[in-house]
């Protein structure tokens, strides 16, 4: 079994000024509550990546990062997209972490298994996938799309986990290798 990792939560933030103020204190409370159940060390921190928000964004997550350690934030010169949001905060992440998780700011993943990523990469694993079990909370077309995308890849051949989406957590082996692409 691993000791307990420094970990940092990496949050993408794209124009999230009316939900940030609410999902940042469950992010924080996820990572107390693991701290004081001895699952994570000292050090570890919330990252929020602003993706060139047009609103209120990034001050708030100065604002965050003034008024307590365990925020952290960085700013993207523009909007980049979701996926390059996502990478540059979990490449801001390596090297000062011993595992990441990143998460939606909107609130909608269920912060409460983060404790399961945890435990599993505690138990030796490197990635961990973050999979919904049901997409009932999903407009029509959302699921349609999703669906179609995961049929569109099996049908190429590519190996993917079904339903799986940002969810996850990185250990500093993936997140080196992923540094390599």
């Amino acid at each position: 079994m691993r000791k307990p990792p420094v970990l940092a939560i990496v949050v993408p933030c794209y124009n999230e000024e009316e939900v940030l103020p609410i999902t940042c204190g469950l992010f924080k409370a996820e990572l107390d509550d693991l701290l004081a159940k001895g699952k994570v060390a000292p050090g570890s921190h919330v990252l929020f990546v602003n993706d060139g928000s047009r609103d209120r964004t990034w001050e708030i997550i100065r604002e965050l990062a003034a008024s307590d350690p365990a925020y952290r934030g960085c700013s993207l010169s523009r909007n980049r997209g979701h996926q390059n949001a996502l990478l540059g905060g979990l490449m801001e992440a390596r090297g000062h972490c011993d595992a990441t998780i990143s998460i939606d700011c909107d609130g909608q993943d269920d912060i409460a298994t983060m404790e399961q990523m945890v435990d599993a990469y505690l138990d030796g694993c490197d990635v961990v996938y973050g999979v919904r079990s049901s997409r009932e909370t999903d407009t029509f077309f959302k699921r349609f799309t999703a669906q179609s995308f995961y049929r569109l890849l099996e049908s190429m051949g590519v190996e993917c986990v079904y339903n799986h989406a940002d969810y996850r957590l990185l250990g500093a082996a993936a997140l080196d290798g992923l540094s390599q692409f």
